[in-house]
């Protein structure tokens, strides 16, 4: 009898039918939660702040924004249009306006008619003239930082008309919906033949090394150029608008020297309709300005690291080493406690962080930057300037009051080519980029402005729980392509003996500078 073989029988597995049921009903649950989810993201993200990018959840039906018929013409170009002028050319009254009666105070507002452009060849004692208030230009002047400490050549005051400046008519407000889309972050910058809509006669708040206009910047194309964001417009600041916006409110700049330079845009722009006046504040690091008629106050709070500093001397090879000593976990004491009073704030920092530091965490050293310590531990720079960014906005969140508007401003980046600002880098271009010409954000630049937006989103979705409201003035891309409104070497005159370098840091007063502002005031009238 044959043995048989080893016979194998293979089934196939049955797979019940439920079993299949639910993977396919639980696949779909997923992709259904995801497109809602991602409908819902990029419907309200774009609605409520105009960038796309922003997880914001917040609805309501009646987003707006006003634009008036004027909306361009809402600023009004202080200049002095003599027939004669060699100069008045160079600037146009705003469209459907005629030439003023400068009899009428109510119809122009400066005291008397006077060349709009200054320039050394045509006004060489323009010191006698007028300069900037001598005590607001003296603020801040006690860093080491070449573009932060150049004195003032000058004792004049600028004496502002005696009669009342007259109120301006109120916008019309026609009210239209935001377009879906709208990025006040991306853009370009277009042909404006309106501006500038101050200049350095009309406003006395110009610090002398952003006065580019009375140092004879050979060039002023810089200042016929508006920024034009994608899907949308940008309305321009109205000083009527925003000042009965303010009434009674109080408006703070906290940050670096470029703080300043918007505080003094913001002035600028205002002075259409009021100057204000200093109201002395015992501190040097804190400026305070009164607009008597509106009963508002601008603060300054010159907060370079926005955290606690000390600077300190070392000698390094027999020269003296100016560094600083950065506690990255303590707030600055000065500005936290003011918190409570303000209403809106504005928030920056960023360019000193290049400086030699040594860093601090709970009081101990943890990292050093240029510093030349000894054995000292090593910590990236992007990695302090986050930590430091971090303490500060929750110093905001902490002390900041629900129902005002905290606004946190993104890096503001350097032109300096054909070298380092120490190696005799300069800023000499004489018209914007174009998008697809601008360079590409690199370094320590790139490196803070990717830190300072990871924190300012951790730090409003932690406040929104309470009721903090804290917006994004992105406007890193657009002066990006502005490398022509630096002042360069037009911060002072050309025959003046100053040890200083090319300034393509800070911003020309008219400049582009000013498109912060309108941002500023499209921010808190959303």
């Amino acid at each position: 009898m044959k043995p048989r073989g080893l016979v194998l029988s293979v089934e196939r597995p049955s797979i019940p039918f439920f079993a299949v049921s639910k993977v396919v009903l639980l696949a779909s649950l997923v992709a259904l939660f995801l497109n809602v989810t991602l409908s819902l993201y990029t419907y309200f993200s774009s609605h409520y702040y105009l960038i796309i990018r922003q997880p914001v959840l917040k609805v309501s039906s009646s987003i707006s924004f006003s634009v008036s018929n004027s909306s361009e013409d809402s600023r009004i170009a202080s200049s002095s249009l003599i027939n004669n002028s060699p100069f008045s050319s160079s600037v146009s009254l705003p469209r459907n306006s005629s030439l003023p009666d400068y009899n009428s105070v109510s119809s122009f507002l400066l005291p008397s008619p006077r060349p709009l452009l200054l320039r050394p060849s045509e006004h060489p004692k323009l010191d006698d003239q007028i300069s900037p208030n001598s005590d607001f230009s003296s603020k801040y002047s006690n860093s080491s930082y070449p573009f932060e400490s150049i004195p003032s050549n000058s004792s004049a005051n600028f004496n502002p008309p005696s009669s009342r400046i007259p109120k301006a008519k109120r916008a019309v407000n026609n009210k239209q919906r935001i377009p879906k889309g709208c990025d006040l972050s991306k853009g370009e910058w277009v042909p404006d033949p309106n501006a500038p809509y101050y200049t350095n006669l009309s406003c006395m708040t110009i610090q002398e090394h952003q006065n580019c206009m009375k140092f004879g910047k050979p060039n002023l194309d810089f200042l016929k150029w508006r920024w034009k964001p994608d899907g949308c417009e940008l309305p321009l600041l109205d000083p009527a608008r925003f000042l009965d916006f303010m009434r009674g409110k109080n408006l703070a700049f906290i940050g670096d020297s470029l703080a300043r330079n918007q505080m003094q845009s913001l002035m600028c722009l205002l002075s259409r309709v009021e100057h204000p006046k200093e109201n002395p504040y015992p501190s040097e690091k804190v400026t305070r300005m009164v607009y008597a008629e509106h009963n508002v106050t601008i603060w300054a709070f010159w907060s370079p690291f926005l955290i606690r500093a000390e600077e300190i001397n070392r000698s390094t090879n027999g020269s003296n080493l100016t560094a600083w000593n950065l506690f990255l976990d303590e707030p600055d004491p000065l500005w936290p406690a003011h918190l409570p009073t303000m209403n809106h704030i504005v928030v920056n920092t960023g360019n000193w962080y290049t400086r030699p530091a040594l860093f601090h965490l709970r009081g101990a050293p943890v990292g050093c930057h240029y510093c030349h310590v000894p054995d000292a531990p090593f910590m990236s720079l992007r990695r302090a300037n986050r930590r430091a960014f971090r303490t500060a906005l929750d110093a905001v969140a902490s002390g900041f009051t629900a129902g005002g508007v905290a606004v946190v401003r993104t890096v503001s980046p350097a032109h300096f080519e054909g070298g380092k600002w120490d190696k005799r880098g300069d800023c000499r271009r004489t018209r914007p980029f174009r998008p697809r010409e601008a360079p590409k954000l690199e370094g320590v630049e790139m490196d803070m402005y990717r830190e300072q937006l990871k924190e300012f989103w951790r730090v409003k979705w932690e406040g929104s729980e309470k009721g903090l409201e804290m917006r994004l003035l992105d406007a890193t891309r657009a002066m990006l392509m502005r490398p022509d409104g630096h002042p360069s070497r037009y911060g002072h005159w050309p025959q003046e003996e100053r040890v200083m370098y090319n300034d393509c840091v800070h911003w020309c007063l008219p400049g582009p500078v000013d498109m912060w502002n309108d941002f500023l005031f499209r921010m808190l009238t959303i």
